[in-house]
């Protein structure tokens, strides 16, 4: 398994060039991009976890029923977060579709030159 900070800096790498070959990257993200690359390591992490313990979805109360696990439960919480911060940073189609990425805006210059090859 890979170590948290190494896994945390390839996923902030990898989401970087993600949106340089999506035309989305500006170095004004980087702090989303951060806050992005630690949440889906922690979701990689905990999903880990929960395969470990077999997947186990439920665990007993102390009233005798059974209740959602807290890796379950942080696992949803974390999709949930990575969802919303993929929107924001534009790398889900959802995001791609509705518009949000402001596609660059070619100058007069290269409009004409263009036109004339």
């Amino acid at each position: 398994m890979a170590r948290p900070m190494k896994r945390k800096e390839t996923i902030r790498r990898k989401t970087i060039e993600n949106m340089k070959s999506l035309g989305t990257y500006k170095k004004e993200y980087d702090p989303l991009i951060n806050v992005y690359s630690d949440l889906m390591s922690q979701y990689l992490q905990a999903t880990d976890e929960f395969e470990a313990s077999g997947f186990e979805y439920e665990t007993e109360t102390a009233a005798g029923g059974s209740k959602k696990s807290a890796i379950v439960a942080t696992l949803e919480n974390l999709r949930k977060d990575l969802l919303a911060y993929s929107d924001r940073l534009c790398l889900n189609p959802k995001s791609i579709q509705s518009g949000n990425i402001d596609t660059p805006k070619k100058s007069k210059l290269a409009s004409l030159l263009s036109e004339a090859n």
